[in-house]
């Protein structure tokens, strides 16, 4: 699974229509993102193949070379090289070997810092909010701009994002991505009603990075 992919055209499409839709009530701004990981988490990776390359190299060395340092030292390196390259490429593995505070916290940075470098921030009345999907670490947050967090407690729009966790696992995420993105909508159109001259002022369209 990777970002290209996460969403069918069709619930692209789907995902649109609904941003359309809630944006004729509100001057809130939704946008939704899909990234295939928030880190390379390359301490993660030499750690895995540091616990794993030692493990497997006293049992080769106590096999093998009779217990010999002269095999020990150079057989580490090498195992720890090839353990942290495989894991590298096998993610459930990979996460075996990241605390759950540390993939929590680098998708809420990774969200920030897509926040600003997509624009999301230049709305007029600071009212955008972000639908942050990150596939490798299975965790969405959810961000808003500071014209919103005067209006709505972060604490309700993570409840739309422990939402979509439980879409992703029953296997019916653009349902519930749409079905929370009306959710939001109407708290946005009560504190953010649609104004005579609003203007449609983020893409419609799932980005994907």
């Amino acid at each position: 699974m990777n970002a290209d992919t996460f969403f069918s055209e069709t619930d692209k499409q789907k995902i649109a229509d609904t941003i359309e839709a809630v944006e004729k009530e509100t001057a809130g701004e939704v946008a939704v993102m899909v990234v295939d990981r928030s880190d390379t988490y390359p301490e993660a990776r030499i750690l895995a193949g540091i616990l794993i390359g030692g493990l497997t190299t006293l049992v080769t060395t106590d096999l093998l070379f009779n217990d010999s340092l002269w095999y020990y030292i150079p057989l580490t390196a090498a195992f720890s090289f090839l353990i942290g390259w495989f894991t590298k490429l096998t993610p459930p593995i990979l996460r075996l070997f990241i605390p759950a505070h540390r993939l929590e916290e680098r998708v809420r940075e990774r969200s920030v810092r897509a926040f600003y470098e997509k624009g999301l921030y230049k709305t007029r009345d600071a009212s955008g909010v972000l639908f942050f999907f990150s596939l490798f670490e299975h965790k969405v947050w959810v961000l808003a701009d500071h014209g919103i967090y005067s209006k709505i407690k972060p604490e309700e729009l993570q409840g739309h994002a422990r939402a979509l966790v439980t879409g992703i696992k029953q296997g019916n995420v653009a349902e519930s991505l749409c079905t929370e993105i009306a959710k939001a909508g109407k708290t946005l159109a009560r504190h953010f009603p649609i104004k005579a001259d609003d203007t449609n002022e983020l893409s419609n369209n799932v980005i994907i990075n």
